[in-house]
């Protein structure tokens, strides 16, 4: 892994939650401020702003080019409404800030870059979870982590899956043996713990990527980081490419 900066796309979900929220923030303060870091990049989900984009999508048929950057930049709306909560955080729209600086841990606002490197594809299969992966490439980072309210991925005996490839869990989700998430607000409406894309750009780039989970009643992120704690207590999936697994 790398040993001073990291990249943390955190969901709707976790965003949405004040307590969620707080806890994941405390979190990560923490491991910059103790130097696990030395910088930390946080990729805003889009949340209930892009679920909403993606309804009128549905009934109002805009076409796949505007409901992308209209769901792109609700990422930065929900980057700016977390800048206003935790001003410390720096907003920035371009990498070679990032990328310049010696220390820094911010809020990275996607729209702007993504006009002008405008390679993802505009439809429904490309979430903040790839946007992140595709940030975290650009910065040549060795892993993205993708902060949800999940544990992880489980299997249909509700089993936590540590570690999976992107054709076992693809060969998993196609015959039905993943276990469906039931979300919180609605508890019938099923979400899908990572885009589809994003396999598709884990086998492409070689790269990782681990889901925490970012609820206020864990310390999840914090216990991942330990070296003293050994990975078989630590709660996460590690989702790679199938060369490396």
């Amino acid at each position: 892994m790398d040993i001073n900066q990291a990249i943390f796309k955190i969901g709707g979900k976790i965003l949405e939650n004040s307590n969620n929220i707080e806890s994941v923030i405390s979190q990560l303060t923490q491991l910059y401020k103790e130097g696990i870091f030395q910088k930390i990049i946080i990729i805003p989900g889009g949340g209930s702003y892009a679920n909403f984009v993606r309804k009128l999508d549905e009934e109002l048929q805009f076409g796949d080019d505007l409901a992308h950057w209209m769901a792109v930049y609700s990422m930065n709306y929900n980057g700016m409404i977390l800048n206003r909560k935790y001003p410390a955080l720096e907003t920035i729209e371009k990498l070679t800030t990032f990328q310049d600086a010696k220390q820094m841990f911010c809020i990275f606002l996607p729209y702007s870059f993504l006009r002008k490197d405008d390679t993802l594809p505009h439809n429904w299969d490309v979430t903040s979870d790839s946007i992140a992966l595709y940030v975290a490439n650009k910065l040549k980072l060795s892993q993205c982590f993708l902060i949800k309210n999940i544990d992880g991925i489980f299997n249909s005996d509700k089993e936590l899956i540590k570690s999976i490839s992107t054709f076992k869990y693809n060969e998993l989700k196609s015959s039905n043996q993943l276990d469906n998430i039931i979300d919180d607000d609605t508890n019938i409406k099923k979400s899908k713990p990572i885009d589809s894309h994003l396999l598709k750009l884990i086998e492409k780039y070689k790269t990782p990527c681990y889901i925490l989970n970012g609820g206020p009643n864990n310390q999840r992120i914090i216990e991942f980081f330990n070296s003293d704690i050994p990975d078989e207590k630590k709660i996460f999936t590690k989702i790679g490419c199938q060369i490396e697994l």
